[in-house]
């Protein structure tokens, strides 16, 4: 059982959230609000807390989690950002648009046997802050238990989260939204349709995007 400390992310000075990002990096395990849904995260070097966050959430090895930077130039420390990933991150980032990238030598360690990473910037005004005093990229996915309906009230949070994680960051109720998330390390694949709109993406891209059913075609 873990004493979890419940605060106002919106409340939090400029000296709270970089001592907190350092806490993050070290190991600590927080609820935190994003710009689409709640999320529950740490810093992406930290394997035993990254399997924390499994338990906690009973969530299957074979689903990977997100890593959320604060710039671009912070996602290219791991991973690789072709030309079409490029253009789609100068239309979307900040926001709720998820690119699947080839890593980097220095992202390999993040991959955990999987073909590449799932990154975004976030534009939430809080978390882009932490982020940004960050040095390495949060590893987060959305706080609920694995296949349960996405907690969006703060009463929810705390009676699921209270005891399990070392913060529980707070910010009114939050829209259950998730983000658009698209392959690019092969032929651009939409592998989930959230946020942005498919027709916006393919604009971006200036060819149709393949359905995550096709991979086996």
């Amino acid at each position: 059982m873990r004493q979890t400390r419940i605060v106002n992310a919106r409340d939090l000075l400029p000296q709270d959230i970089s001592a907190l990002a350092r806490e993050l990096q070290a190991g600590a395990v927080a609820v935190l609000p994003t710009d689409t849904v709640y999320g529950i995260g740490t810093g992406a070097y930290c394997e035993k807390s990254i399997q924390t966050i499994y338990q906690i959430k009973n969530r299957p090895a074979a689903v990977p989690l997100q890593l959320l930077a604060g710039s671009v130039e912070q996602v290219r420390q791991a991973a690789y950002l072709s030309a079409q990933a490029e253009k789609l991150a100068a239309q979307f980032w900040p926001g709720a648009l998820t690119l699947v990238l080839a890593p980097t030598r220095q992202g390999q360690s993040l991959t955990h046997g999987f073909k590449g990473l799932g990154f975004r910037v976030p534009g939430d005004p809080f978390l882009s802050r932490l982020l940004t005093a960050m040095t390495a990229p949060l590893a987060c996915t959305s706080a609920n238990r694995h296949g349960q309906p996405v907690l969006t009230e703060e009463k929810d949070l705390i009676d699921t989260f209270n005891g399990q994680v070392d913060y529980i960051l707070l910010a009114g109720r939050l829209r259950p939204v998730a983000s658009s998330v698209i392959d690019l390390t092969a032929q651009p694949r939409l592998l989930r349709l959230g946020a942005i709109a498919r027709h916006a993406l393919e604009k971006v891209l200036e060819q149709p995007l393949r359905d995550k059913e096709e991979e086996k075609l």
